[in-house]
C-alpha cells in the first residue's frame, strides 16, 4: 500500500484531480476578489454557483451547445447577483443576512426548476462534458504534462483569469476605482466616482465569476446536475479571498491547497485505505479552518468593508 500510495502515478492523479476540483473555487473566489475590494461581503456566492450550474446544465442538455450553456450561466450569475447588489448598495441591508437569505433561495429555486425542467428521476439525465484537451508537446511531459496540459477548456480558462483579474486590479482604472471605494469610498464620491455604480458592477463581475464556476461543475466536471453538487464551495471561495488576501494568484494557491485534502481522501479511499470515511471527509474543511485561523489577523480588510455608503451621511 505504501509502495502505491508514494508511486509516481498515485502524485500524478492526485494532482490531475486537485486542479480539477480547485476550478469552482478558483472561479468564485477571483469573482469575489471585485466584490470584497469594493467593500461588499456576498456570502450568497453559494446559491449563485447552484443556479449557474443548474442553468448551464438545462440549457446544455436541451440545445446541445456547451458553449450556449455556458454563456447563460454567466449571464443569469449576473442577474442574481444585482439582486444582492441592489439590497446592499440601494437598500443599505445587512450582507451577512441578504448573502445568507440568497444562499437559501437560490439553491431552492435550482433545485425547483430542475424538477420543473426534469421531474424526478431514479438516474439523473447527464450531458456530454467539454472535452479534454491536450496541448501539443507539453501534455507528453512526465508528470507535469497530465496534470497541467491535459484538461478541458475551462480549466484552461480559469488560469487565464487569474492574470486578466490581476491586470485589471493592478493596472487599470477601473481596478483602482474598486479599491477607492472599498477603502475610502467618500473620498471617492468627492473625487466624482459614482459609488454605488462600482460597487454594484463589482458584485455583479462576482455573479458572472460564479455563474462560470456553476457551468464548470455540471457541464466540464461532473456532467449532470443535482442539489448537493456544489456542497459549500461557494463559502471556500470566501474564505479562499481572505486567504490571499485579495491576490488573484494567491486565490489560485489558496483553491489548490483547500482542496488538495478532498482529493488525496478520494484517491485513499479509491487505493483501499482503511480510514474511517468521515475522517476523510472532515479533512478538506479541517484544512480550510487551520487556514484561515493561521492567516485571517494578517488580512487587511477594506476600511470599508461591509459598511454601506450613504451620500448625504456624515
Amino acid at each position: 500500500m505504501w509502495q502505491e500510495i508514494f508511486s509516481l502515478s498515485f502524485f500524478t492523479s492526485l494532482f490531475t484531480a486537485t486542479i480539477r476540483l480547485a476550478m469552482p473555487i478558483l472561479y468564485a473566489a477571483l469573482g469575489q476578489i471585485f466584490t470584497q475590494k469594493a467593500g461588499i461581503l456576498n456570502l450568497g456566492v453559494e446559491g449563485t454557483i447552484v443556479i449557474g450550474a443548474m442553468t448551464a446544465f438545462t440549457v446544455t442538455f436541451f440545445s446541445g451547445s456547451l458553449l450556449l450553456g455556458l454563456i447563460v450561466a454567466i449571464i443569469v450569475g449576473m442577474l442574481w447577483s444585482s439582486i444582492m447588489a441592489w439590497l446592499s448598495n440601494t437598500m443599505n441591508a445587512n450582507q451577512v443576512i441578504a448573502g445568507i437569505g440568497l444562499n437559501i433561495l437560490g439553491i431552492g429555486i435550482a433545485s425547483y426548476l430542475y424538477r420543473i425542467f426534469f421531474g424526478v428521476q431514479m438516474l439523473p439525465p447527464q450531458v456530454t462534458p467539454f472535452p479534454v484537451i491536450s496541448i501539443p508537446y507539453l501534455s507528453e511531459l512526465p508528470f507535469i504534462g497530465p496534470v497541467l496540459f491535459q484538461n478541458n477548456i475551462l480549466v484552461y480558462l480559469a488560469f487565464a483569469l487569474v492574470l486578466v483579474t490581476w491586470f485589471v486590479m493592478e493596472r487599470t482604472t477601473f481596478g483602482l476605482r474598486i479599491k477607492m471605494v472599498g477603502e475610502h469610498p467618500r473620498a471617492a464620491d468627492a473625487k466624482g466616482i459614482n459609488v454605488r455604480l462600482i460597487r454594484n458592477l463589482a458584485v455583479i463581475i462576482g455573479g458572472a465569476y460564479a455563474g462560470a464556476a456553476g457551468a464548470y461543475m455540471s457541464t466540464a466536471y461532473m456532467n449532470l446536475f443535482t442539489d448537493n453538487l456544489v456542497s459549500g464551495q461557494g463559502y471556500m471561495a470566501v474564505a479562499v479571498v481572505i486567504f490571499a488576501k485579495f491576490r488573484p494568484l494567491w486565490a489560485m494557491v489558496g483553491s489548490f491547497v483547500f482542496v488538495l485534502a478532498n482529493a488525496l481522501q478520494m484517491r485513499l479511499q479509491a487505493i483501499g485505505v482503511e480510514v474511517p470515511n468521515q475522517i476523510m471527509l472532515m479533512l478538506p474543511y479541517i484544512v480550510t479552518i487551520f487556514a484561515l485561523v493561521s492567516t485571517s489577523r494578517k488580512a487587511q480588510m477594506p476600511s470599508a468593508y461591509t459598511k454601506p455608503f450613504v451620500r448625504m451621511e456624515r
